[in-house]
């Protein structure tokens, strides 16, 4: 009798899974037949990084929360670990192929910096960086739903101003070239890691098996991503690109920007979001979320019960995440993981102010209502 009522469940769960694959697969076909087969790849390398970040499990936000309030390291050296495969790899082709591929490099600076340590406030408010809030979309999270429309809007914005807020003050970029650039950053990484390592809570400083499958699959992938698009992985300009079509779209007038009013972006407005490679994976991390959070079983988060200062709380963030993540080059991904990993000085910097930011943020969430006081 239980065989008789499994079996149709079971088999319907087959073909769902089964439609979902097929969905992705055409999808990913009909980009590369239409736009482009660079493009189509580049969506595929979008779901990878979707499939991999919530299929393991794996993030930023969270990690770096796990450190400051448990001392717990394993999030942060995985980190370190896959910035390092790529390093190894990224910063020698960078150094043999300046023609055809580009670093994730920029300025330090005072906006550069204060961004970062917005952001990183930020990130613990609404739970997610910038492919964190890409991620949590894909599977239904509510919160992250709210701040996603925001964070485009931010970015948008940020990039209006981004040349007054440069002109701040900054340094010239500095960056690690070749291959000893790359001993460089992979021996700043094993200080890093092992300062971690130590901070570590004894008994809580294990790495556990997913991490590490993680930290290897998202560094083939940003170096799929490096050679296919010609630019390292990267979120922020995506979400700005969409906020920029939307302005448009609505009659604003963007050539009061220095930023938005070039020759490229200009062109980028009037293009399909299919031709935009930061776009494409962004798109295609939120199609990757989703894929896994429905072969589990779709999608069961309940809407969180927060208060009303709590959701305005997600917009304000949302809104700072975009602007603060353009002011400083980059978020987690486009300035700690790209920056740092293709050399540059400035994902460094931006990882120390993000992580200051960090700890504020955590300290800002009972206070705000997004979690109870301790």
């Amino acid at each position: 009798m239980t065989q008789a009522v499994d079996a149709p469940s079971g088999a319907s769960t087959t073909l769902q899974r089964a439609a979902l694959v097929g969905a992705a697969l055409v999808l990913t076909l009909a980009v590369a037949v239409f736009v482009g087969a660079r493009y189509g790849l580049l969506l595929a390398i979008g779901l990878g990084f979707g499939l991999v970040l919530e299929g393991f499990r794996f993030g930023f936000a969270g990690p770096w929360r796990a450190m400051i309030v448990r001392r717990e390291p394993a999030g942060v050296i995985a980190h370190f670990l896959a910035i390092a495969l790529v390093a190894v790899v990224a910063i020698p082709l960078l150094a043999s192929h300046p023609d055809e591929l580009v670093g994730a490099r920029a300025p330090v600076g005072f906006a550069m910096i204060g961004g970062a340590f917005v952001f990183g406030a930020c990130m613990q408010l609404v739970m997610g960086c910038g492919s964190g809030t890409l991620v949590n979309v894909g599977s239904g999270n509510a919160v992250s739903l709210v701040a996603l429309p925001f964070f485009a809007i931010g970015s948008f914005f940020g990039a209006y101003g981004l040349i007054w807020w440069s002109n701040l003050g900054t340094l010239p970029v500095i960056a690690f070239d070749g291959a000893g650039g790359a001993a460089i950053t992979l021996g700043a990484l094993a200080v890093a890691a092992a300062v971690a390592f130590f901070l570590g809570r004894p008994g809580y400083r294990s790495m556990p098996r997913r991490y590490v499958i993680a930290a290897v699959l998202l560094a083939v992938l940003a170096l799929a991503n490096l050679v296919v698009a010609g630019q390292p992985w990267g979120i922020v300009y995506g979400l700005g690109l969409w906020g920029a079509k939307g302005a448009s779209a609505l009659g604003a007038d963007l050539s009061g920007s220095a930023f938005w009013s070039t020759a490229e972006n200009v062109e980028r407005v009037q293009q399909t979001l299919l031709t935009d490679v930061t776009s494409l994976t962004n798109l295609g991390i939120v199609a990757g979320a989703f894929l896994v959070a429905a072969w589990r079983g779709g999608f069961s988060q309940p809407l969180p019960s927060l208060p009303a200062k709590a959701w305005v709380t997600t917009i304000v963030a949302g809104f700072l995440l975009g602007y603060s993540s353009r002011l400083a080059f980059g978020c987690n991904v486009g300035a700690f993981f790209s920056g740092i990993s293709t050399g540059s000085l400035h994902g460094w910097v931006w990882f120390v102010a993000a992580f200051a930011g960090t700890y504020v943020g955590i300290r800002l969430r009972p206070v705000l209502g997004l979690e109870g006081r301790r």
